[in-house]
Formats: structure tokens, C-alpha cells, sequence
């Protein structure tokens, strides 16, 4: 079951939106909102969201920012990480796609919206949700103390090799214990990648990078081998681009 909303100020935006979600060969719950107002109060979880870009609340925040789509974007990804949906603009300007990149947006569908496309574009996140919730149930057993310790992937920030031991930097702390980084890095392959001998990073917990290092969303700042660099940037770009802008 994919959560899906839809959040738009047009009633027959919304409508459409809705009739071809539910042409889509994917079972799925649609919750529509009117206004960005009512999406946050609504306080639900959602996998995927198509956002109006142009959409207005007739309110202002309290910094005086229109609530538009785009204002929405922003507030949303600074929700925890589990609260964080695919979003799909939607929106009858170009340049809008720009602004995209800003909030990490998956696409955008230009108004008025092409059937074709919109299965195209719909089926794709899909794909990547179905991915992520897999990501989600995979669990890294380590042998922590006297005792085993159960340590969900989608936990982890980045592990970090010390001393012939691995130390695994996730959500619920840090956890040092006796481990072959070559072992993890064909273990975590898929959404981690190996930038330095030392450090092995969850590529959806990467929050920027230069040459020199790459900056975690946890705040850690680690090294980037000048051989790794090449491969590394290849690497979290087919990550947030794959099936994306």
C-alpha cells in the first residue's frame, strides 16, 4: 500500500490527479489537500506527494513568506527523515524546475498534464518507494559487547573503520566492534559507497561535498580520497538523479 497526496487549490486539479492515479496498476490510499495549511495539520505520512507549485494559501508565515507549493517543499524537508515523501511538482512554469533541485524534488509535470507522462513519471517513483521500504527492512547484525545487536540499515550514517574494528555511526548512536571494511562494503552495497579507506557513507545521508570531504546530515564531515572522489560523485549522482529530474 503507497500513501499517496495530493495538494493543490484547484478542486478539478486535484480530481484529475486523482482519476489517473487510479488508473495506475498500484494499490494505493489518496488523501487530497487544499492548502499547505492543511496538509501540516493533517500531520499524515505519505510516500509520494504531487504539489502544486503555484498553489496559495491566502495566509502568510509567520516570517511573511507566501505559503505557496514551493514553501511547502521546504517545510516538509525539514520534518525528520521519516517523514519525508517523493515530491512531485506540478506546475504550469518551466522555471519552476529549477527551484526543484532546492527542495529535492523527484520531477515535475507541466500543466496541462500528459497521460503518458504522468504513468511514466508515476511508475518510476513507485519503483523507488517499493526500494526504499525494502532499504528499510534490512538489518545489519553485529556482535556488540557480550551480546548480538540488530541495527536497521536505513539507520546508518556511515561506518567509519578504527583500528582493525568498524564503527558503525547510526541514528541510535555509535558501535564499535570487530569487522573487515571490505566485508561491510559488499554487505551495504546498493546505497553506501566507500570514499576513503576509513569510511564507508550512506549515500540518502549525504548533505553535501566538495573535493575534500563529503558532510553528513548528522554534521560529521569526513575525507574523500582524491581516488575516490571520481567514482564517489558518479555514484550519489545516479543516486538523487535515478529516475529523477
Amino acid at each position: 500500500m503507497i500513501n499517496i497526496a495530493i495538494c493543490d487549490d484547484e478542486p478539478n486539479v486535484r480530481a484529475y490527479l486523482s482519476s489517473l492515479v487510479k488508473k495506475q496498476d498500484t494499490e494505493c490510499e489518496i488523501m487530497e489537500y487544499a492548502s499547505s495549511g492543511e496538509y501540516l495539520s493533517a500531520e499524515r505520512n505519505h510516500d509520494l506527494l504531487f504539489l502544486d507549485v503555484e498553489m496559495r494559501d491566502h495566509l502568510s508565515g509567520q516570517d511573511g513568506a507566501e505559503r505557496n507549493g514551493m514553501w511547502l517543499a521546504r517545510e516538509i524537508r525539514r520534518m525528520e527523515k521519516e517523514n519525508q515523501p517523493i515530491i512531485i511538482f506540478v506546475t504550469g512554469y518551466r522555471e519552476y524546475v529549477f527551484d526543484a533541485f532546492d527542495v529535492d524534488a523527484f520531477q515535475y509535470l507541466l500543466k496541462p498534464i500528459d497521460t503518458k507522462k504522468f504513468a511514466d513519471v508515476f511508475q518510476r517513483a513507485v519503483r523507488r518507494i517499493l526500494a526504499e521500504q525494502e532499504q528499510k527492512k534490512k538489518k545489519l547484525v553485529i556482535q556488540y559487547g557480550s551480546a548480538n545487536k540488530t541495527i536497521p540499515v536505513s539507520h546508518i550514517y556511515y561506518v567509519e573503520s578504527q583500528n582493525h574494528k568498524a564503527v558503525i555511526h547510526a541514528e541510535e548512536g555509535a558501535f564499535e566492534y570487530y569487522a573487515k571494511m571490505e566485508e561491510l562494503e559488499r554487505e551495504l552495497s546498493g546505497k553506501f559507497y566507500r570514499i576513503h579507506r576509513g569510511y564507508l557513507v550512506n549515500l540518502s545521508y549525504v548533505d553535501g561535498y566538495n573535493k575534500q570531504e563529503a558532510v553528513m546530515m548528522n554534521g560529521d564531515k569526513l575525507l574523500i580520497s582524491k581516488y575516490k572522489y571520481d567514482g564517489f560523485v558518479r555514484a550519489y549522482l545516479d543516486y538523487i538523479a535515478e529516475d529523477s529530474l
